[in-house]
């Protein structure tokens, strides 16, 4: 396995990373390829897809061992499941799969073709193992039953102290407010007492989380 690129986002740890691909479109990044793989013809056609699928390392999850049973933090963190009805990064391979949208294939100077997508969920700098085309006719099938991922409602919480945002720009607060909309803590949980925080697009956000609020309490630069 090759890797063939890296993905460039605004999320400088896994905290606050959606919990799925698609869920934040307003999420924007670019995949910079490995010197081999800067051949325009290989990326001919690809400007007609809308989407496409990431094949990528868990590169922050890499184990020289593995369990057959993990505990989902849509579950609440309590409840084990089997590693292969899940996804975990914690598998026999460390390999995740993401649908973006495909904004644009554009020729940097510097670095040949690269792909602007919008909607991942991954960490600034992962590596990239391949891109496929998304298919509708064959990859969606609306009438899917996803199991106990069907039971778990996602949260959507009222986000407050806004005006302290001010000095943050203007052009990523967008996907900074749906980030935290989404409660970016572990599922399981509930202190209302506890600051998080995490490093976005170069900032550190600090917040914390009562009820159905959360509370923006400063955000800085890194």
């Amino acid at each position: 396995m090759e890797i063939i690129a890296h993905i460039h986002t605004d999320f400088t740890s896994k905290f606050g990373i959606p919990r799925q691909s698609g869920l934040i479109e307003e999420l924007e990044a670019v995949i910079v390829f490995e010197e081999p793989y800067r051949v325009a013809e290989a990326f001919r056609g690809l400007e007609e897809f809308s989407h496409v699928w990431l094949l990528w390392q868990f590169s922050e999850a890499v184990r020289d061992t593995w369990s057959p049973t993990v505990r989902p933090p849509m579950l609440g963190g309590n409840t084990r499941m089997g590693v292969f009805a899940t996804r975990s990064p914690f598998r026999p391979n460390p390999i995740g799969m993401s649908c973006v949208k495909l904004e644009a294939v554009e020729h940097s100077p510097q670095y040949g073709p690269v792909l602007r997508v919008r909607g991942a969920d991954l960490m600034d700098g992962t590596p990239i193992y391949d891109i496929k085309p998304y298919l509708r006719y064959t990859d969606s099938h609306p009438e899917a039953v996803s199991g106990f991922a069907d039971r778990v409602t996602e949260r959507r919480l009222r986000v407050e102290g806004t005006q302290r945002l001010e000095a943050f720009p203007q052009e990523k607060r967008e996907a900074l407010l749906r980030v935290l909309a989404s409660d970016p803590r572990p599922t399981y949980q509930e202190d209302p007492s506890r600051v998080y925080g995490f490093g976005f697009a170069g900032w550190e956000i600090r917040f914390c989380v009562e009820g159905e609020t959360l509370t923006v309490l400063s955000a800085q630069k890194e």
